[in-house]
């Protein structure tokens, strides 16, 4: 076990929240097996921006003091693949949004999210901070894991394999976008992270 106290901070997708399940599974997990790993799942802002910016903020808060490991989902693996180009953290995709400003341009207008009722209104204004998080070229290949199932009913699942394709894959057919039988992964995700 690492000598330095363990971070996983998980990010979750657009409408989702830390209520989701591979986030619940990644805490299951961790409190069974790996207590020592301290477990973050943030409720994310709605708007890319102030997502960013938290996410930002939780990094330089607990960076001095913990390894931290990234899983990034859908949105959320377009927001650790910005992190990762500012801190460098290992990160594991899974289905991770690649162009989610092309993707999001269908949502403009009133959005409820599911999970948490919230409701606001989607703007071209942030489909333009997504544009600003972009990252053109991961310059840490080593750093990422990608778990992407082909048949993702919301992203194109190649736009992911093509953009981490100097990357660790774990490509498999069928499943959806909520990552089938995600729960076969945990351990060999902590693993992955250096946690």
């Amino acid at each position: 076990m690492p000598s330095q106290p363990t971070m996983l901070l998980y990010i979750h997708g657009f409408n989702s929240s830390p209520l989701s399940y591979k986030a619940q599974v990644m805490k299951d997990y961790c409190e069974q097996h790996r207590p020592d790993i301290r477990v973050e799942v943030p409720r994310l802002p709605c708007f890319p921006a102030a997502a960013a910016e938290l996410l930002r903020s939780i990094v330089e808060q607990h960076k001095a003091d913990y390894k931290i490991g990234l899983i990034g989902s859908s949105l959320g693996g377009y927001l650790s693949t910005w992190l990762n180009s500012h801190y460098q953290l290992p990160v594991v995709l899974v289905n991770p949004a690649v162009k989610p400003y092309e993707l999001l341009k269908d949502y403009l207008g009133p959005q409820t999210n599911p999970y948490t009722s919230e409701e606001y209104i989607l703007t071209e204004q942030h489909i333009g901070e997504l544009i600003e998080l972009d990252v053109a070229s991961i310059q840490n290949p080593d750093d990422f894991w990608l778990l992407q199932q082909k048949d993702d009913e919301v992203l194109d699942y190649r736009q992911a394999v093509d953009k981490y394709q100097a990357s660790k894959q774990t490509v498999e057919e069928g499943g959806d976008h909520s990552f089938i039988n995600f729960e076969r992964y945990p351990a060999k995700i902590i693993e992955f992270l250096e946690l």
